[in-house]
């Protein structure tokens, strides 16, 4: 199922972890669309914008995945808000370029996101919708 032009439901779904301990990640009709909200209001204008595919590592996650993966009981990939990406290259430098990207596209205020998060430098970029206790957060995690 297409979620906008260039993500799925799939991918935004798709786990190895899930898939190695048989857990199941099925995401409800109401997750479904916070993450086609994540892919309209984030996703696309950062493709848009960068103009290459963008990986989604990570992107629903089931309470039971979350738990495996040793996510904080709070992640929003629980909800369908959040998703970890990447460049198709995985270099640290192209990985960077996305989180610059997606840098000055809130401060230009062409989007607006809970958290952009650059993960241990640059190995991947967790960006999640706003909520009531996040709102355009620039985060690096060493």
């Amino acid at each position: 199922m297409k979620l906008s032009e260039h993500f799925t439901l799939e991918e935004l779904t798709s786990s190895a972890t899930a898939r190695r301990y048989n857990i199941p990640n099925n995401p409800t009709p109401e997750v479904v669309e916070k993450l086609r909200s994540l892919c309209l209001k984030v996703l696309e204008p950062l493709r848009q914008r960068y103009g290459k595919p963008v990986i989604v590592s990570s992107g629903y996650r089931s309470v039971n995945l979350n738990i495996k993966v040793g996510g904080v009981s709070t992640s929003q990939h629980i909800y369908g808000e959040a998703a970890d990406i990447r460049s198709v290259s995985d270099s640290k430098e192209d990985n960077k370029e996305i989180f610059d990207i997606l840098k000055q596209m809130i401060r230009d205020e062409e989007i607006c996101v809970g958290q952009l998060i650059n993960e241990y430098d640059y190995n991947w970029v967790h960006v999640s919708l706003p909520n009531k206790k996040h709102k355009n957060e620039i985060i690096a995690v060493v």
